[in-house]
């Protein structure tokens, strides 16, 4: 009730994880509190500017507002029967970002997927970068074995041969720990 009377009452939000040419990677539906007036929080959500805590719907996650792309109150956007989302005068695709994602800092792709004999978009992490990085060092068919020791590291403990015939460098206080107390 004080809430109300106060004007603090949660403001609920579609959470908009990332924003393509023609395609929202929706998240779903959250809600902040406003600290501030309600009024300049809305103004705050409608320009982009607001920071803070987002309450997501349906199960008690509190993430921060910079993780998003976008968080609109609900009046401001629609989702038709076929999936579609209208906001800011336009009509775009939409793509469910599932919970995993949701703390994702990478790009989303979308992918078509069959769910309830209905195709629909979910988004999922980009990792084409990842793929052509390994892609372009690694060739799996071959592997070079060099000489013992000849391109180890040298913060790479030695080998149990190489103790022998190494030289040591022991210091007083750590023979005592191996039984040399001279």
């Amino acid at each position: 009730m004080l809430k109300w009377l106060t004007g603090k009452q949660p403001i609920p939000v579609w959470v908009i994880k990332q924003i393509d040419d023609n395609l929202l990677h929706l998240c779903g539906q959250g809600s902040v509190e406003p600290q501030a007036k309600r009024s300049s929080v809305i103004e705050d959500l409608h320009a982009g500017r607001y920071q803070g805590a987002v309450s997501m719907a349906g199960g008690g996650l509190v993430l921060n507002a910079r993780l998003f792309a976008a968080l609109v109150p609900l009046e401001a956007l629609q989702l038709d029967e076929q999936g579609h989302a209208h906001w800011q005068g336009r009509r775009w695709y939409v793509a469910q970002v599932p919970q995993r994602c949701w703390t994702y800092e990478g790009r989303l792709t979308p992918q078509r997927q069959v769910f309830n004999n209905q195709e629909q978009l979910v988004s999922v992490e980009d990792v084409s970068d990842i793929r052509r990085q390994v892609q372009g060092t690694t060739d799996p068919g071959q592997v070079k074995f060099d000489p013992s020791g000849v391109n180890e590291h040298p913060l790479i403990a030695p080998r149990e041969d190489d103790h022998r015939s190494a030289p040591r460098h022991g210091s007083p206080r750590l023979d005592k720990w191996r039984g040399h107390d001279d």
